[in-house]
C-alpha cells in the first residue's frame, strides 16, 4: 500500500495532481483488461463509459490501496461513485481541449442554485457542480498501459484547482500563462487527479494503446444538501 507519508499528498493538495507509480502489478491489471476488452461491451469512441457496473471495476476501485489513497485525501468516509475506462489507440485517436471536470452524476435532478446545466447520458442524470461540491471529490486515474510522451499522456496545469470553476475563456487564457505539466505514467502506476485542475491531452503519435481507468471518488454520496451521487 502507498505510505502515507509520501510526498503525493502535498502535491495532490498544492499542486493539484500526483504520480504514484508501481501501485499496481501486472496480475493486479489482468483480469480487470481481459473484462474490458470483450468486444460486446458498449463503447464509445473514447472508451468505456460508467464502468462501475462491472464488477473487476468495483472489485479494483475499492481495492484497499486506492481506496485508501482517496481516503487519506478526503476522509474515511469516501467513496467510489464513477468510473470511465479511456482508450486511446491506432483506430481511436482523440486530442482532448484544456478544460476541467465538472460533470457529476445524480440520483435526481433538483432545482438548487449553482448546480446546472444538467443532462441525461445512457440513462444517468449528471449536473454541472459548483467548487464547493467539485472539492469534495479526487480522481484516481490507472494506467492499465505505459503512458508515455509519445501516445497522448495527460497534460495539466498545476495549481489551477484552486481557482473555482472557471470560464472556456479565462481556461484559454491560463493555458497560455501557465507552463504545462505532461504526466507520464508507466502500467500499474497512478494519477491522482482534483476535477477543477485544468487539464487536457494531445492525439497519440504511436501504434501502441494507452488505456487509462478514471475513478473518481467522493468525502460521502451526499455531495451537497439534498442532492446524492449516482453510481457511474
Amino acid at each position: 500500500m502507498a505510505d502515507p507519508n509520501l510526498n503525493w499528498l502535498m502535491a495532490v493538495h498544492d499542486q493539484g495532481f500526483a504520480i504514484i507509480p508501481g501501485l499496481l502489478a501486472l496480475v493486479d491489471l489482468d483480469p480487470l483488461i481481459a473484462e474490458l476488452s470483450e468486444p460486446e461491451l458498449p463503447r464509445s469512441r473514447a472508451g468505456v463509459r460508467h464502468a462501475m457496473r462491472f464488477p473487476c471495476v468495483r472489485a479494483l476501485a475499492r481495492d484497499e490501496r486506492l481506496l485508501g489513497m482517496a481516503r487519506r485525501v478526503l476522509g474515511n468516509s469516501a467513496l467510489p461513485f464513477k468510473a470511465t475506462m479511456f482508450d486511446k489507440s491506432p483506430t481511436a485517436n482523440w486530442l482532448v481541449a484544456w478544460h476541467q471536470d465538472t460533470a457529476v452524476p445524480l440520483k435526481q435532478q433538483c432545482d438548487i442554485p449553482e448546480w446546472g446545466p444538467w443532462s441525461v447520458k445512457d440513462g444517468v442524470t449528471y449536473a454541472h457542480a459548483p467548487a464547493s461540491a467539485l472539492g469534495k471529490i479526487l480522481a484516481l486515474r490507472v494506467h492499465l498501459d505505459d503512458s508515455t510522451l509519445e501516445n497522448g499522456p495527460l497534460r495539466v496545469l498545476p495549481g489551477t484547482h484552486e481557482l473555482g470553476v472557471m470560464t472556456d475563456n479565462a481556461i484559454h487564457e491560463l493555458s497560455t500563462k501557465i507552463q504545462p505539466v505532461e504526466c507520464p505514467v508507466a502500467q500499474g502506476g497512478v494519477l491522482a487527479m482534483r476535477p477543477l485542475i485544468v487539464h487536457a491531452s494531445s492525439k497519440s503519435l504511436v501504434d501502441y494503446p494507452r488505456r487509462v481507468l478514471h475513478i473518481e471518488y467522493a468525502e460521502t454520496v451526499e455531495i451537497a444538501e439534498g442532492l446524492e451521487l449516482a453510481d457511474a
